[in-house]
């Protein structure tokens, strides 16, 4: 056979591992987005559990905090209904549930203060500990789904990946903001 008779197969042999490469590629770059928007899943999941926590401890020292002063009745039943709503709330939800439950804290902490036995009393003091715990648990998977919505996105923008998102219909995630917990942490110390 002469170098014309091959060239054609050389030509469409390299055509096919150039399209094949390609198609490698780009599934590789489909299964980095679906990757990332695991784990933001996951995050939201986890700052979901964390939030329903902190829920649960107002809920507590609500309790606490009720036997040495007349609270809200409508305090109760908005902890209620946040709880009930953190296990479907997107991020913007997420954010509202956050500004909520810190305005609560914070009115929860000003009762507090007001009655001086409630600083040395040991449920109160525990429960505040675990608060503690909790605001650092959320703000640390605040940051990790912050920087996992910052690589999908940047994705998102970036080419060739952004093709991808296009064909496959996807748009950016959203940021955690919660600038509350940002500009003015909640005040837990007596």
């Amino acid at each position: 056979m002469a170098l014309g008779d091959l060239l054609p197969w050389i030509v469409g042999g390299i055509l096919v591992l150039v399209l094949v490469g390609l198609v490698v590629y780009f599934v590789g770059i489909y299964n980095r987005f679906y990757s990332l928007k695991n784990a933001s899943e996951a995050a939201l999941g986890q700052i979901r559990v964390a939030m329903k926590k902190r829920l649960d401890m107002i809920d507590q020292l609500l309790g606490s905090v009720k036997s040495y002063a007349k609270f809200e009745k409508e305090t109760f039943e908005k902890v209620t209904a946040m709880r009930a709503s953190v296990g479907s709330a997107g991020p913007g939800d997420l954010n509202e549930i956050e500004k909520e439950s810190r305005s609560i804290l914070g009115r929860l902490f000003a009762v507090a203060e007001a009655y001086p036995d409630l600083k040395t009393n040991t449920t109160v003091m525990n429960l505040m500990d675990a608060v503690r715990g909790v605001e650092d648990e959320i703000a640390r998977q605040r940051y990790t789904y912050n920087n996992i919505s910052q690589q999908f996105n940047t994705l998102c923008d970036v080419i060739p990946s952004n093709i991808v998102a296009r064909i496959m219909g996807l748009s950016k995630l959203t940021y955690l903001e919660f600038e509350e917990a940002i500009s003015t942490p909640p005040k837990i110390e007596f």
